[in-house]
């Protein structure tokens, strides 16, 4: 009796050893669900830190729950921030249809008043005997006063002639009545090189003469300067091409540009295309 109970306290336990691989493998299946939900809703931000942690695990020997967690936010998470990606991709397009809607409201009401502002110019230019120096246009985003050079200044100065002074007075007397616009100024050339003790080049005497009739404009106190712009364009934006005196003659012009303030220019441009 004595052997029997000597043998039966030493015998051998069962191998537990199978217990690692199984966690092992517990562990590759419970990464494996993460990739799957993970992948339900693509973000390749997502995708790809998910993918290094899992390399990690597997390179280190760390398992995936001793890890960090990766998945910053999924459908629930979603939810609980105001809706789905999908549900925030509609409210966005829906306030750019408004956006879009408000511009083309201020498009209409720019276009009443740049009207009505050309028939004051076109009256005036009537009235005063100036239909072959002057000339208007209006598009959708613009009133244009078109100037030939002849009606400002002598042949290859900048200094503004008393028939000139006369008529920068009386179109910034018009913009009195028009607060919210914007007025460039800019000045054209044709394309005979000059050169002397003055000017050195078309760009000089084109941005001089901009500059010279915007300052007789800007003498009436009640329009503020921070709404002018003036420039040069010299020689390089020709209405037709130089190749006679006349046509020469209609290239050397300053132009006159009244644009609405508050028209955003990017989204007019857009919306004109569709148009």
């Amino acid at each position: 009796m004595s052997k029997k109970r000597r043998h039966e306290d030493h015998e051998e336990h069962i191998d537990e050893s199978w217990l690692i691989p199984y966690a092992d493998l517990m562990t590759l299946l419970l990464a494996l669900f993460i990739v799957l939900y993970s992948m339900n809703a693509v973000d390749t931000k997502k995708f790809e830190d998910l993918s290094n942690a899992f390399s990690l695990a597997l390179s280190s020997g760390q398992g995936i729950m001793d890890m960090p967690s990766v998945i910053e936010k999924g459908p629930d998470a979603d939810q609980e921030n105001g809706g789905s990606k999908d549900d925030n991709d509609s409210i966005a397009e829906k306030e750019e249809q408004l956006t879009e809607k408000e511009v083309q409201e201020l498009l209409d009401k720019s276009q009443v008043e740049l009207s009505k502002l050309k028939e004051e110019l076109d009256t005036y230019i009537a009235g005063n005997g100036l239909s072959t120096s002057l000339e208007t246009s209006l598009n959708m985003s613009q009133l244009v006063i078109t100037i030939r050079d002849n009606a400002l200044f002598d042949s290859a100065e900048a200094t503004v002639n008393s028939d000139g002074k006369k008529l920068a007075i009386s179109i910034a007397n018009m913009l009195d009545d028009y607060p919210d616009f914007n007025i460039i100024v800019a000045g054209h050339t044709d394309n005979t090189p000059i050169r002397n003790s003055e000017f050195s080049s078309n760009w000089d005497l084109s941005v001089m003469r901009a500059v010279r009739f915007m300052d007789i404009m800007l003498t009436n106190k009640n329009l503020d300067p921070k709404r002018f712009n003036a420039g040069g364009y010299g020689e390089y934006h020709p209405v037709v091409e130089n190749d006679t005196a006349e046509n020469k003659a209609k290239n050397r012009r300053v132009e006159i540009s009244i644009v609405h303030n508050y028209i955003d220019e990017n989204k007019l441009q857009s919306l004109s295309v569709t148009q």
